[in-house]
């Protein structure tokens, strides 16, 4: 995600929401490209963020990769990780355990 206007909270530090948005996104891709079945439907029940520094403007561009931790029938948990320039050094992590509905 490109550090920019859009998504800064306070000044010069990515929002939060932003922050968020990015794990959630990085969960959805690694579940999506674990399950490989575009008929299931993902939907997240439980997203915890633990926020552990902010996302600074002179970091530049933040990533996040997801790994998935339990892969069910119907629930999925999902752990996913962001950072700026130094992966070691994480800006946040999430929880996420999503709902499978299966056809």
């Amino acid at each position: 995600m490109p550090f920019h206007p859009d998504v800064v909270g306070r000044p010069g530090f990515l929002h939060g929401g932003a922050i968020a948005g990015l794990l959630e996104y990085a969960a959805f891709e690694a579940l999506s490209a674990a399950i490989d079945d575009p008929a299931v439907v993902m939907k997240p029940v439980t997203v915890t963020v633990d926020y552990m520094r902010g996302g600074s403007e002179g970091l530049g561009d933040a990533f996040a990769d997801a790994t998935i931790e339990r892969l069910g029938n119907r629930i999925a948990n999902v752990e996913a990780v962001a950072w700026q320039a130094d992966r070691s050094k994480p800006i946040a992590a999430a929880r996420i355990n999503f709902l499978l509905e299966r056809p």
